[in-house]
């Protein structure tokens, strides 16, 4: 089969070792950080080479093919190296689904790809697929498809994993939104980005769908300037559409292919103008893979949510206490902000990607009271709000953050953590920002 090169030992990387080494490749996997034990105890229990702390370019030039983690980005000098002498560098869900025949349901966007992922494999199960959930979410993909033969996969993909593929085509695609984000990776050319995006319907035909945002202007933009093959399912809480999913009444509306739907906006288990999107694109994709009407609706009212999405903590003296540490970008805290029917604390910060802030503005000026700063530079945030809140507080641990909070807050109040910003300079990750967040409210 060739020599296939592994760059990144964690989650993505150690599942195509594992796949790679079962479909007959010779197998090396390297890791410029530090791979965890986990991670090398599976490699070693398959019998799969590895490095730790290093990339020995002796041993990843003479590769066939090259899979490379999302956390790498193109013009780091070994991929510019790689593609020069000519060896593909692909993503994991390029890698892994030329060895399943399964139906697969590709879920991208600036937000909401989990929340939607999460529903749609909810949806799919309670319906009696069988359905396995990867990509950016829990196992990999490629040790999936290692282990189990599913029939229909649903993969939550991130434009970094797009712009590694070459042949990848899920039969439903499922276009959330496009937002300014990770612009950095881009050239910080947010052309770049949606042209990224993208991607995930560039190898479908006519026989494929792509379910899309129609209020989303950028999308809409796009479409009209670059034709896709695939068979367009849009939907809008806006305007009522003649095919797709509209809002129409407080009713949920689909017709889809000659089937239709409807459902009560008022039966959703979650909140929020960006939950109805998320349901009508779930269903929709349930109802292509011919998941009968009425589990859809039962499988709706009981979906509990994401972890760290608007996530409900505790309540202390009639404040209550959210948890969005998974809001990374502008628009994911624009949606919290603009759910939250309450006076806000808000906690925000960690590193900018880019951010441009000034969307946030008129729901700053109307809803928050304190902006409780949390990052190891807060300068922007400040230059952003300085003018229009009163009260900003510099902070430099999540402890910190909380207690200043409680003392702010008043009853009737929300405190919410939605920080707009990647978590890597205080935290390992959006989950442990938001744990953190959890445990200190939970101390308070």
């Amino acid at each position: 089969m060739g020599r296939l090169v592994i760059l990144g030992g964690g989650e993505s990387g150690v599942g195509t070792a594992i796949l790679g080494k079962q479909k007959g490749f010779e197998v090396f996997v390297s890791d410029k950080g530090e791979i965890q034990e986990k991670y090398k105890q599976v490699l070693e229990h398959f019998e799969i080479e590895w490095e730790s702390g290093e990339h020995t370019e002796a041993k990843i030039l003479n590769a066939d093919v090259v899979m490379k983690s999302p956390g790498i980005p193109d013009g780091v000098a070994l991929v510019k190296a790689l593609l020069e002498k000519g060896v593909p560098v692909i993503s994991e869900i390029e890698f892994a689904s030329k060895y399943t025949d399964a139906t697969i349901i590709g879920i991208t966007g600036s937000n909401g790809k989990t929340t939607t992922t999460m529903l749609t494999n909810h949806l799919l199960k309670d319906g009696g697929l069988h359905v396995g959930m990867a990509g950016n979410i829990g196992d990999s993909y490629a040790k999936m498809v290692s282990e189990k033969d599913f029939d229909h996969y649903v993969l939550e993909i991130s434009s970094f994993q797009l712009d590694g593929i070459v042949d990848f085509k899920p039969h439903i695609a499922i276009l959330t939104n496009i937002t300014p984000d990770h612009l950095d990776r881009y050239e910080y050319k947010f052309e770049n980005y949606i042209a990224s995006k993208f991607r995930i319907a560039m190898n479908q035909d006519k026989d494929d769908y792509l379910i899309y945002d129609a209020d989303d202007e950028v999308i809409q933009d796009w479409l009209g300037k670059h034709p896709v093959q695939s068979k367009l399912v849009p939907f809008s809480v806006k305007r009522k559409l003649g095919e797709g999913a509209w809002l129409e009444d407080k009713t949920i509306k689909m017709k889809l292919e000659h089937k239709t739907l409807e459902m009560s906006e008022d039966i959703l288990a979650l909140e929020g103008q960006h939950n109805v999107k998320n349901t009508m694109a779930a269903s929709m994709a349930a109802m292509l893979v011919k998941v009968r009407k009425e589990t859809i609706r039962n499988s709706i009212q009981s979906f509990q949510g994401v972890p760290h999405r608007l996530e409900k903590v505790l309540k202390i003296n009639h404040v209550e206490y959210i948890n969005d540490s998974k809001a990374t970008n502008v628009n994911a805290t624009f949606y919290a902000l603009d759910g939250i029917k309450k006076p806000i604390i808000w906690i925000a910060g960690g590193v900018d990607k880019g951010n441009d802030y000034s969307e946030l503005m008129s729901l700053v000026r109307e809803k928050v009271k304190c902006i409780i700063c949390l990052g190891t530079d807060s300068s922007k945030l400040i230059d952003a709000f300085g003018n229009v809140i009163d009260l900003m507080v510099e902070t430099y641990s999540m402890e910190e953050a909380v207690k200043v909070a409680y003392k702010v807050a008043e009853r009737g109040d929300a405190v919410l953590l939605s920080p707009a910003c990647a978590s890597f300079d205080l935290f390992k990750n959006y989950e442990d920002r938001g744990d953190q967040f959890k445990n200190a409210v939970k101390n308070l």
